[in-house]
């Protein structure tokens, strides 16, 4: 989801969705969905959602899923913490301390975006 987010505010300007992510230990987190999910441990989410999205948003979403979904947990929370938006939000923190700062929108945005350039 935070990939998601992330290349769609560098891509459309706009959110995906609302809600924020947080900089915590091991990588971004929404802590309702984190809430949500977290008796699944390291299972499967085999929710059946199939929500009704426009074609272009699904489109994104299917290319965001094809990047990353071959990436492992660790592998996604080494990327996250090599990236600006998650260490900008934790600032000098230690690693293993918490944090529930805000990684914030407009961080991601502009990260992600000088990543799109450097693409084209």
């Amino acid at each position: 989801m935070y990939y998601a987010q992330a290349w769609h505010l560098a891509l459309n300007d706009t959110p995906l969705f609302q809600k924020d992510f947080q900089a915590w230990i091991h990588g971004p987190v929404i802590p309702a969905l984190y809430q949500k999910y977290k008796l699944l441990g390291w299972q499967p989410i085999l929710e059946d959602a199939n929500p009704e999205l426009p074609q272009e948003v699904q489109k994104f979403l299917d290319e965001v899923a094809q990047e990353y979904f071959a990436c492992d947990a660790y592998e996604l929370e080494q990327m996250t913490h090599a990236e600006a938006p998650w260490n900008l939000a934790r600032g000098n923190l230690p690693p293993d301390e918490p944090s529930n700062e805000v990684i914030q929108k407009q961080w991601m945005k502009e990260y992600y975006g000088s990543r799109a350039e450097e693409k084209d």
